[in-house]
């Protein structure tokens, strides 16, 4: 099968190999034939009862992590002398259980639609510990957050702040609000994961925030609270969110002046990175370093300003989750492909190899779009076995009718993967489910929760028949009388 060039690189890891930087801390390989167990369960064992592909939580992973990222920030927002609100991003994935589990860690939830609203509600989330997104809500989606005591609607435009205005008076409430904001810092990540230049579609320019603050502070049931700013997703390095919090405390006097007292909140966002590969774990920071420098950030720049030091709040999401998701597929073909030329050194990142073995599964773009999306890359392991085979360059990719249906762009695993074994790619427990899609009209995959040797389902999967039954079937229609 595929072959070391030898003027080229060696592989780097053992491909049997589960690094627990990228897969949950409870991934290992098992006595018993060396298979991987997701917090006590049986890759084949899941397989077998749920089906492939599979999403899998480890809730333990999950509830860790949350518990890890709330106190590391809540922390060191006290060493500064205030306080801290951690908000899960419910976007990276949410269902019932969930948010259970992250209400549970004590953090409040972000949500960015009248659907993620709905599930927070139904997971028995305090509504005043719900924040609400979104640059195109609704004036229903409004009034229901209104009703439902949601305790912070972000307003991206100025048209909300009527919209909000409107449906808070009609509810007879004083509506808290932060405004969203864009420092211009623009977060070194991919363009459509970066959200704080002024030429994208969230937020207000930094610079029209007196005079938006001025119109929500007209209205007697608004309740300003302060300013929000995202810059971006999968970001490693904090010298963007020092810039950022930056300009924003330095509108901060300006705004106090206007309100007539000290405004109470500021709000970073989100967008901590993690590592997807074992390679980006070298670089990807600790919580507990990112907590200590966005807290000295803000201390900082609010004594430069002379303003005091507001009540913190932080949105992460694939931060707490993503770690925490393995995807199971289930191979069905193999084929090798001769690289260009036989010439491995052309492109450094095939690691020497001569041949690329592509390996095909039974899922792809439509429970994992972000390869598509971003150029995404994720690491892949032979879950069902361990073997000696000599390692291939793998590109794992799915069923569907499209090139560039790629799960995995690049990996090493053992030259001897085979129709029937079982795949595991790490670290999707982010945005998976939840950019999931029916393409090919392939059903989405269940989502079950693994924790202490069981497991259950948390989100149901779906059924051809299911799929079908969206369909409406018009009745016959009768053949023209040929008489």
């Amino acid at each position: 099968m595929a072959q070391v060039n030898p003027a080229g690189a060696t592989p780097a890891a053992d491909p049997n190999s589960i690094d627990p930087r990228v897969f949950p801390p409870s991934a290992r390989r098992g006595s018993e034939c060396r298979e991987l167990q997701l917090g006590g369960a049986r890759a084949t064992e899941l397989v077998e009862q749920y089906g492939s592909p599979l999403y899998v939580i480890d809730e333990a992973a999950a509830r860790d992590r949350a518990s890890e990222v709330r106190v590391a920030l809540e922390s060191e927002a006290e060493r500064i002398g205030t306080s801290a609100t951690v908000y899960y991003a419910g976007k990276a994935f949410l269902c019932v259980e969930v948010a259970q589990w992250m209400a549970e860690e004590g953090l409040a939830i972000d949500v960015a639609s009248g659907g993620e609203l709905a599930v927070a509600l139904a997971a028995g989330v305090d509504p005043a510990r719900i924040g609400f997104h979104g640059n195109n809500k609704s004036e229903r989606e409004i009034a229901r957050a209104v009703e439902a005591g949601v305790g912070t609607i972000i307003i991206d435009s100025e048209v909300e702040t009527e919209r909000i205005a409107r449906a808070a008076a009609a509810a007879d409430r004083r509506q808290r609000v932060r405004l969203r904001v864009n420092s211009g810092v623009h977060a070194s990540t991919h363009d459509f994961l970066a959200t704080s230049h002024e030429d994208q579609k969230f937020g207000q320019p930094l610079s029209e925030a007196p005079r938006l603050v001025e119109a929500i502070l007209a209205h007697d049931s608004l309740e300003f609270v302060g300013l929000h700013c995202h810059i971006g997703s999968q970001i490693f390095a904090t010298d963007g969110f020092r810039e950022s919090a930056r300009r924003l405390v330095g509108v901060y006097p300006e705004l106090e002046r206007i309100a007539g007292r000290p405004i109470p909140e500021l709000n970073l966002g989100g967008g901590f990175g993690i590592a997807y590969t074992s390679a980006q774990a070298e670089q990807a920071p600790e919580v507990a370093a990112i907590a200590r420098q966005l807290a000295d950030i803000v201390a900082e720049t609010c004594a430069e300003a002379g303003v005091s030091v507001p009540q913190l709040a932080f949105e992460p999401g694939r931060a707490v989750i993503g770690q925490a998701g393995v995807t199971l597929y289930t191979v069905g073909t193999t084929k090798p492909v001769l690289l260009a030329g036989s010439d491995a050194a052309a492109d450094p990142a095939d690691l020497g190899f001569a041949e690329r073995l592509y390996v095909s599964v039974d899922g792809g773009m439509s429970d994992n779009a972000r390869p598509a999306l971003y150029g995404a890359d994720y690491q892949v392991r032979i879950a069902n076995r361990e073997s000696d085979a000599d390692p291939a360059l793998v590109r794992v990719v799915g069923k569907h009718c499209e090139s560039g249906d790629i799960v995995v762009q690049r990996d090493v695993i053992p030259g001897d993967v085979r129709a029937g074994d079982t795949l595991a790619v790490a670290v999707t427990g982010a945005y998976c489910w939840s950019l999931s899609s029916n393409y090919n009209y392939v059903p989405r995959p269940p989502v079950i929760a693994v924790s202490n040797g069981s497991s259950r389902v948390i989100v149901r999967g779906e059924t051809e028949d299911e799929l079908l039954a969206k369909s409406v079937i018009p009745a016959p229609v009768a053949p023209a009388n040929a008489g």
